[in-house]
């Protein structure tokens, strides 16, 4: 299998609901132009996790980086916002304890302007397989078609009328 080229997409936001919805369909619609239809609905929900805690915790005066790179083999996605708070994994679940669970690995680090909160899935290339057109199944007509009436049956005969009350 030939690893494609490294793919990535970047997009900087501020973050509101209606924003999150919007970066939500854009993930998808990326994920899909590159063949990763499977990934889309746990990377969408693991996007959204992490853009509504950025809004919730750093609060209206975000500023937010969300990066998409994906090698052939692993899709890591990174959102990067300018909160100097830590996200804390919680014991009762929700938050990072989602996106731990939608990824197969996950981790923070801080940076000058705030922290870098990131996700990884394994996501190798689909293989392709090459399909062939099956020949086509008979339609409504030849079904619909009445049965051929049979006109002329032979005549029973006695030798006949012995094989079948043999049987």
């Amino acid at each position: 299998m030939t690893v494609p080229l490294d793919r990535h997409y970047q997009v900087e936001l501020q973050v509101s609901a209606e924003r999150v919805s919007q970066l939500r369909r854009i993930v998808a619609a990326h994920l899909r132009h590159w063949s990763l239809e499977l990934h889309v609905r746990p990377v969408c929900r693991a996007v959204e996790e992490l853009l509504t805690n950025v809004q919730r915790h750093v609060g209206d005066d975000n500023h937010c980086v969300v990066e998409l790179r994906w090698s052939g083999r692993h899709l890591t996605v990174s959102v990067a916002d300018n909160g100097s708070d830590m996200p804390r994994l919680l014991h009762e679940g929700g938050g990072l304890s989602r996106v731990m669970a939608l990824s197969d690995s996950w981790g923070t680090c801080r940076t000058t302007q705030g922290k870098v909160v990131w996700f990884t899935r394994y996501a190798q290339e689909p293989q392709h397989i090459e399909r062939v057109p099956l020949p086509p199944l008979p339609g409504v007509r030849e079904s619909r078609r009445t049965p051929a009436v049979v006109t002329d049956l032979p005549a029973a005969t006695p030798e006949r009328t012995e094989a079948f009350a043999l049987v």
